[in-house]
């Protein structure tokens, strides 16, 4: 154990490493894309938020809790199928690559056609767990009912991009960013500003932009494809053992993906529990969160793609310079982001909402977006080690605990005094719990 701790990568200089270039080739390609993603959110949001009536953002917001639990929970579409690629590739297993692309792929349109045929049992659900106005629950349930429609294109999307993340291929990973988010934005413009259906043309939007992002990355997977190697191992897809490692991976991650979102749910409920203009403040600061994530995502897939290439090929020596070169990376861009937004608050959410109730006392809340980001770009970039290295019970138990321990009981203080500050505390030790949670396991994975 202490000689894997003096192995524990050095966070204050950036050291040279022979894949420093490949390193940064990846991540470039991963944030230009995922940046995309929230661009075209944070689009939605301005044409929302100048609309005479804040219920569509608001309302528009608190869907956004529904449709996190329906497909970022099942994300582990994307991150299972990411790191088994990229461990197949490592292995130089052509084979294992294109069935974990099938198998996936399968499994994300059954899941599909299940919450289609469950929308309406799982939105009368969703809805009467969630605390708002009237008006603003009937622009979310505008908005829910027209996006629910792009469920399987998502799913879809989720194995597609993970497939060729984990292939190294991001460039295409981009390719579908560019045009999914460009439709997506060009929808939301004729939606909801030219043609007027606010909260539900947002919807469209984005179902109909997440069809059109299928369909293209169908089209660049069947350019990988051997259809004579498919004939002889179809049946595989379906082998018992490879379904069961599968499932147990993709449990491990659902479940760590449910505790994150429950964070993050129970946090924008009880900003809704506070007051409409408190939901709204919170709702742009959440933004600016996202697009952090985003931004260090991007820097954890490339981390994902090499660890799970690295584990592949039993390189476990270069596992330590990732980790160096991932971390201050991560730590760099959350910190830049959060900054940017301290220091220029009054334009920058100025774009976003003419709203002078939600700009006059959102700069008091600003500050916390340091220690959210500083925390959680390290503990975002352990997620995509953790994953590369397909740890499913690492991932699965840190984020619990960190639900439990570092988010639950400050949430409880901040609701009984009706508390802001309190409740932007518990977001942060939530962050800082799962860094600390991640990082104490990196030793056991060095040797």
């Amino acid at each position: 154990m202490d000689l894997h701790l003096k192995r524990i990568p050095n966070f204050l200089f950036f050291a040279p490493t022979p894949f420093t270039e490949r390193f940064f080739r990846l991540a470039g390609i991963n944030v230009l894309s995922n940046l995309m993603i929230p661009l075209s959110g944070l689009l939605s949001i301005a044409f929302l938020g100048h609309l005479d009536n804040i219920d569509n953002l608001g309302g528009v917001t608190l869907a956004t809790i529904l449709f996190n639990y329906l497909y970022r929970t099942l994300s582990f579409l994307r991150m299972g199928t990411t790191g088994v690629t990229a461990q197949c590739v490592g292995r130089g297993d052509k084979t294992g690559v294109l069935l974990t692309g099938l198998r996936n792929a399968l499994i994300a349109l059954v899941l599909g056609g299940i919450l289609l045929l469950l929308q309406s049992p799982l939105s009368s659900l969703g809805f009467s767990l969630l605390s708002a106005d009237a008006g603003v629950k009937a622009a979310g349930q505008a908005y829910y009912d027209a996006r629910i429609w792009g469920v399987p294109a998502a799913l879809l999307n989720f194995v597609l991009i993970g497939w060729f993340l984990g292939q190294e291929k991001s460039g295409k990973v981009l390719i579908l960013s560019v045009i999914g988010n460009s439709v997506n934005i060009i929808l939301d413009y004729l939606l909801i500003t030219r043609w007027g259906l606010a909260s539900s043309g947002a919807g469209w939007a984005t179902a109909i932009s997440q069809d059109i992002t299928a369909l293209v990355g169908i089209a660049l997977a069947v350019q990988e494809l051997d259809w004579q190697e498919i004939k002889g191992i179809y049946k595989n897809i379906f082998s018992l053992v490879e379904l069961k490692r599968a499932f147990l991976l993709n449990r491990d991650i659902f479940l760590r993906t449910l505790a994150f979102l429950s964070t993050f749910s129970i946090f924008t409920n009880l900003s809704s529990a506070l007051g409409t203009t408190v939901l709204a403040q919170n709702a742009l600061l959440l933004q600016v969160v996202t697009i952090a994530v985003y931004l260090i995502d991007g820097l954890a897939y490339a981390t994902e793609c090499l660890t799970g290439i690295y584990k592949g090929q039993e390189n476990h020596n270069e596992l330590v310079p990732l980790l160096n070169i991932a971390g201050k990376t991560s730590l760099i861009g959350g910190l830049l982001c959060a900054t940017t937004f301290v220091v220029f608050p009054d334009f920058l959410f100025g774009l976003l909402t003419d709203h002078q109730d939600v700009l006059m006392e959102i700069k008091v809340y600003v500050p916390w977006l340091l220690p959210v980001l500083g925390f959680g770009s390290l503990a975002f970039m352990l997620d995509g080690y953790f994953l590369g290295l397909a740890e499913g019970v690492t991932l699965r138990n840190s984020a619990i605990l960190a639900t439990l321990i570092g988010f639950a009981p400050i949430a409880a203080i901040a609701w009984h005094f009706q508390s802001n500050e309190l409740l932007w505390l518990s977001m942060t030790t939530f962050m800082a719990a799962r860094m600390i949670l991640l990082g104490v396991r990196i030793p056991k994975t060095l040797g």
